[in-house]
């Protein structure tokens, strides 16, 4: 397993628009929860999944206007 981060720009406090909302949905049409945070969401998937977690967190932000994403992948430290 992989965790992912993602912070997705821009920011307006108490008002997350579509470029933040629709990547949490795109990743729950894929059966991945995703945890939506005050700074950045997060999710974990399989480490084969995370090219195809990554890129639909990314078409679906700048589709929906995000200026700015900053994606952080930890893989699976305990191997």
């Amino acid at each position: 397993m992989a965790r992912i981060d993602f912070t997705i720009e821009p920011f307006v406090e108490g008002q997350p628009g579509a470029h933040v909302t629709e990547p949490i949905a795109v990743l729950a049409s894929l059966g991945i929860t995703a945890e939506f945070g005050a700074f950045g969401s997060s999710c974990d998937a399989d480490e084969e999944d995370i090219p195809n977690v990554v890129a639909a967190v990314l078409k679906s932000a700048f589709a929906h206007g995000a200026t700015r994403v900053n994606v952080d992948v930890v893989g699976d430290t305990t191997t």
